[in-house]
C-alpha cells in the first residue's frame, strides 16, 4: 500500500506514529489526538518550516499505534525514543523541553518531574540512591498537568505523613490517609505506587485486571469503602480526562490539518446537568487555539424550567449567553447532545439572527460511540470539512463541558447540605 492511501485508511483516534526510512530505520516517532489529522498534516499543502517537513522525503513507510487517551500517546511515545533513539527526535531535541517522571524513595514515595538536562547531571548511583523509577523522557510534557492528573487516577499523596490534621484531598477523599497515619508506607507503594509504576511502564490492562479483583476481594468481605474508591478508579482510567494536556501545537496540528483550512479559533462548549426539581444548572466553557480559556468558563443556574427537560434548560441558558456582546462570540457552538437540543440551539440563535455552526454530540445507542449533528452548516464547505477533521478534539471539548457542569451541580449540592 502506498503512502497516501495508508495516511487516508489512518484512525481518527488519541496515538503514537512512527516514520520509517527506505532502508527501514525509525527515523522519527511523534504523538498525536488525531493520527490521521496529525500525519496527513506533514503531507499535505505547502511546506512550513517546521524540520520534520524538511525531513519528510524521507519517509517511506508509516506505522501508527492507537491509545485510549493523550496521556497514554505521550508515555508510549517517551517508550519509543527511550528505546531506539530515533535520529530526528534526538538532532532536534532541546533538553529543556524534555521531562522525566521520577519516584522518590521516601517512605512515602513523592512523584515528581525533572528537566532532562538535570537528569544527565547526575551520576547512576545517585539515580538509584535517591529514586524508586524513573520514565521518560517526554517531548513537551505539560508537567504540572501529568502530575495533577496522575495524583487524580492513582490517588498519590502530596501531603506530609501524620500532620496535625488531613489534608485538602483527605477531606475531598482523594488521598489514602498519609496525613492521618491510616495506612503503612507498605500499603502505600502497593495500593497507589505499584500501580502508577505499572500504568507508566505501558501495562495499564494489568492494572484494571489487578484493581478489578482487589474490587471484587473488597466487595466479599464487606469493605464497601474500598471497593467503592477502586471501582471509581477503574471507570477514571478506562477513560482518562486528559484535555488539559492538549498544548498549543497538538491545537493547531489538528486545525491545519482539516481538509479546506477554516481558521476555527474559538469553540463554545455547553452542557446541562439535571438532578431533580432544585437541580438544574448549565455549563459553559471556552477553548481557542491554545486550549481551554477556564477563566472564560461560565456556569447558569436554570431559573425559568419547570419540571426536567434538558432541551428547555439549553434554551434558557443560551439565552442568557447571547444577551451579553461584550462575550465573544465563538466560530463553532457545540452542544452536549443530539437532534433535539441542536434544533433548539438553531432556533435560539435564529431568533437572536445569528448564523453560527452549531455541532451536537450525544452518545450513540451503544453508548460507547458518538454521533454527530450539525446546523447552519453546509455539507462540503470548509467547516464541515474542519468538523470531521477534527472529531477527537470536539468530543473533547463536549467533555470539559460535562466535566464543569458536574463539579458544579456537586459544589451546589454540598453548599446546600453543609
Amino acid at each position: 500500500m502506498d503512502l497516501s492511501k495508508k495516511i487516508k485508511n489512518l484512525p481518527d483516534t488519541p496515538g503514537v506514529y512512527l516514520f520509517f526510512a527506505a532502508s527501514k530505520e525509525l527515523i522519527y516517532v511523534g504523538k498525536a489526538t488525531s493520527l490521521r489529522s496529525r500525519v496527513r498534516s506533514y503531507f499535505s499543502g505547502a511546506k512550513t518550516m517546521r524540520p520534520i517537513e524538511q525531513m519528510i522525503d524521507e519517509v517511506k513507510n508509516i506505522k501508527t499505534i492507537s491509545t485510549d487517551s493523550v496521556l497514554e500517546a505521550i508515555i508510549l511515545e517517551g517508550q519509543y525514543i527511550k528505546k531506539y533513539r530515533p535520529k530526528y527526535n534526538i538532532d532536534w531535541k532541546d533538553d529543556k523541553s524534555w521531562n522525566y517522571i521520577l519516584i522518590t524513595r521516601d517512605a512515602y514515595p513523592k512523584v515528581l518531574t525533572l528537566r532532562e538536562h538535570e537528569w544527565k547531571q547526575l551520576s547512576e548511583s545517585e539515580r538509584k540512591k535517591n529514586y524508586l523509577g524513573w520514565f521518560g523522557p517526554y517531548p513537551g510534557l505539560k508537567t504540572k498537568e501529568t502530575l495533577r492528573l496522575l495524583q487524580k487516577l492513582f490517588f498519590l499523596s502530596t501531603c506530609e505523613p501524620k500532620a496535625k490534621r488531613p489534608c485538602l484531598y483527605y477531606q475531598m477523599g482523594q488521598c489514602l490517609g498519609v496525613c492521618t497515619g491510616e495506612i503503612t508506607p507498605t500499603e502505600y507503594r502497593k495500593k497507589a505506587i505499584g500501580p502508577l509504576k505499572m500504568f507508566l511502564s505501558g501495562n495499564k490492562k494489568r492494572v484494571l485486571v489487578n484493581w478489578e479483583k482487589m474490587m471484587a476481594a473488597a466487595a466479599k468481605k464487606e469493605e464497601y469503602e474500598t471497593a467503592g474508591r477502586l471501582r471509581d478508579q477503574i471507570k477514571a482510567l478506562k477513560r482518562i480526562q486528559d484535555i488539559a494536556l492538549l498544548n498549543q501545537s497538538w491545537v493547531k496540528d489538528l486545525t491545519a490539518a482539516a481538509p479546506g483550512k477554516s481558521a476555527v479559533e474559538r469553540i463554545e462548549g455547553y452542557d446541562i446537568s439535571n438532578l431533580g426539581e432544585s437541580g438544574k444548572v448549565g455549563s459553559m466553557i471556552v477553548f481557542d487555539s491554545r486550549g481551554p480559556i477556564k477563566n472564560e468558563y461560565k456556569k447558569f443556574n436554570i431559573k425559568t424550567v419547570i419540571g426536567q427537560s434538558d432541551v428547555d434548560c439549553l434554551r434558557e441558558v443560551l439565552g442568557r449567553r447571547l444577551r451579553h456582546p461584550e462575550w465573544s462570540f465563538p466560530d463553532v457552538f457545540l452542544i452536549d447532545g443530539g437532534l433535539p437540543q441542536v434544533n433548539a440551539a438553531r432556533k435560539i440563535l435564529q431568533q437572536m439572527k445569528i448564523s453560527l455552526p452549531i455541532v451536537g454530540i450525544a452518545k450513540g445507542p451503544k453508548r460507547d460511540k458518538n454521533e454527530f449533528f450539525l446546523a447552519n452548516i453546509k455539507a462540503g464547505t470548509a467547516i464541515d470539512k474542519w468538523v470531521k477533521g477534527n472529531k477527537i478534539l470536539l468530543i473533547q471539548v463536549r467533555d470539559e463541558a460535562h466535566r464543569f457542569a458536574i463539579n458544579f451541580q456537586k459544589t451546589k449540592r454540598k453548599i446546600k447540605y453543609v
